[in-house]
């Protein structure tokens, strides 16, 4: 497979990248992403790609602007050094929260984002649970969203008692996601139903269905400031649950959400690695990643080889 196709890496996630390198078993090509005095962006790949399929792994996450440029300037010097095919792979996709114009005169900067991908000239996209399905319409080319729910129901059962566990969707917009995990593991489904004042900030208005004796399960894909999670898990332990979990795809955890979360009452926040972890989230008492190098490696190497990517959602 080393010859079939290259993988690239920002600065964005380099431990991912290795990770999921050392899952195909393939190198990562040599490839120098580096800054000016001023802080421009210089790229410089480093070994011959032409005619090869390139897989470019870069979230962009924090700091977004700075890793997106990245994203697109790595993808510019490889379309310049006629690459075949380039496919970014996007474990964590910024700006994926701004899908829609919730008021007046705003911008929809998912879609900006996406055009600004697609005419940097990436063929495909290959990304992890974004924030609203319906972004993949947002690009111009192929693009597949993956699922974490599938590492995320293989963790529970493994160390959970799951059984005796309640799914728990965080607001009424993840009702989906958090019934295709309750589908999973086969467990009862509950809805905390917030009100958002302002944004960054929750309230905890009631919890839809019977908590009461039961280990919950919040399930979300992104944690910010960690406010939404916390006020759950108060308002589910005041309905009587027995011990409350988080299992949330994209670890954001920006400002003092880390010891938000620490000093909460959750009994433990799951992430994955599509961002990286700071040092902070590595020594949090409650706070534990785990790895997506696998998924997204698998991933890679079915659409290097041209073979179904479907089965991955299941």
């Amino acid at each position: 497979m080393a010859s079939s196709f290259k993988v690239v890496a920002g600065n964005s996630n380099r431990p991912l990248a290795e990770a999921i390198c050392n899952h195909l078993d393939v190198p990562l090509a040599r490839a120098q992403v580096r800054r000016f005095a001023d802080m421009e962006i210089f790229v410089e790949i480093q070994e011959n790609v032409r005619g090869q399929d390139v897989f470019v792994i870069q979230s962009t996450s924090f700091p977004t602007n700075d890793h997106l440029m990245e994203l697109l300037i790595i993808t510019d010097a490889l379309r310049r050094s006629s690459a075949r095919r380039i496919t970014a792979v996007i474990p964590y996709f910024g700006y994926a929260r701004q899908d829609r114009r919730a008021s007046g005169r705003t911008p929809i900067s998912a879609k900006l984002v996406a055009n600004l991908i697609a005419h940097a000239g990436v063929d495909c996209v290959l990304t992890l649970d974004l924030h609203a399905g319906q972004i993949q319409g947002f690009f111009d080319i192929p693009t597949d969203n993956l699922f974490g729910a599938p590492l995320m129901a293989r963790d529970i059962k493994d160390r959970l008692e799951w059984k005796n566990a309640m799914v728990v969707s965080p607001d009424v917009g993840g009702v989906v996601r958090a019934r295709a995990l309750a589908k999973r593991i086969d467990a009862p489904l509950a809805i905390v139903d917030k009100r958002r004042d302002r944004p960054g900030e929750s309230e905890v208005m009631n919890i839809i269905g019977s908590v009461e004796g039961r280990s919950c399960i919040l399930i979300d894909d992104i944690v910010d400031s960690g406010g939404t999670l916390v006020n759950a898990a108060d308002a589910l332990l005041a309905q009587g649950a027995k011990e409350v979990y988080a299992y949330i795809t994209h670890g954001v955890l920006s400002g003092g959400a880390v010891a938000r979360i620490a000093s909460s009452k959750l009994k433990e926040l799951v992430i994955t690695d599509s961002i990286m972890p700071t040092e902070a989230v590595k020594v949090a008492r409650n706070i534990r990643v785990i790895s997506i190098a696998g998924l997204m490696g698998e991933a890679i190497e079915r659409t290097a080889s041209e073979s179904s990517v479907s089965s991955l959602f299941d």
